[in-house]
């Protein structure tokens, strides 16, 4: 960790000198990083015309730098955080290592972004938690007897995040993507997460669906059930071509 630091804080001081601040954040905060995982840093400056989102090497390691200032972090916070349910921005100003030191604006910022992150994320509409319970009824009918092994394989790696989504979605927690997912689940509800990592676990490794159509069922009792029959998608009225 002290070599992840030194390495932020000559980042920080050869490309981002003019910044507020830096939060270093991601798997090497959290004690997970791996020999490939890349070096996640949040640069705030004072003021920008725009955010962005920039990757690079250096000293042949991988970074991932989210450049915002006050008003584009809070943006993000509002606006795309939290209606994906996911907060990644959120959770990267919470855990991240203020360089080159704590500050007044840090811990202002760090505020912030607990503020969103404890109030949640909004709920989902009716056409949201419907859209998600035909994509997850659909998949299901796809891996109750597939054609292939290589399509349940395909079918259930799709299933694995939207399900995840869904059920944390409809209990009015964050969620997460792609990787995170064993982590958030782990954070919420250690009981179900275990029983859905081995649900999937025989679906991949054995190609067996039985555990995960019966989660999969039980989840979406919470918020309707199954859903096929009478489901109408509408499409915006803007979508035509004149």
């Amino acid at each position: 960790m002290k070599h992840q630091i030194t390495l932020a804080k000559q980042i920080q001081q050869q490309r981002y000198s003019d910044a507020l601040v830096v939060f270093l954040a991601g798997s090497f905060v959290r004690g997970e990083a791996t020999a490939y995982s890349d070096l996640d840093l949040v640069v705030i400056y004072e003021s920008l015309p725009h955010a962005y989102r920039e990757s690079f090497t250096y000293q042949s390691t991988p970074v991932e730098a989210f450049v915002h200032d006050a008003e584009t972090l809070e943006y993000f916070f509002e606006s795309i955080d939290a209606p994906s349910g996911i907060p990644s921005l959120m959770q990267m100003v919470i855990e991240g290592i203020e360089l080159p030191e704590r500050s007044e604006t840090s811990t202002r910022l760090k505020a912030l972004a607990q503020r969103y992150m404890d109030i949640g994320p909004p709920p989902l509409s009716q056409e949201q938690i419907d859209r998600q319970r035909y994509a997850i009824t659909d998949m299901l009918d796809d891996i109750r007897e597939p054609r292939s092994y290589h399509e349940l394989i395909a079918t259930g790696a799709k299933l694995f995040e939207t399900l995840a989504d869904h059920h944390c979605r409809i209990n009015g927690r964050w969620s997460g993507s792609k990787k995170s997912i064993p982590r958030v689940l782990k954070k919420h509800d250690k009981t179900f997460s275990e029983l859905f990592m081995h649900s999937f676990e025989c679906l991949f490794r054995e190609g067996d669906p039985d555990l995960v159509i019966t989660l999969a069922e039980t989840v979406l009792e919470q918020s309707g059930g199954s859903l096929f029959d009478g489901y109408v998608q509408n499409a915006p009225e803007s979508w035509r071509k004149r």
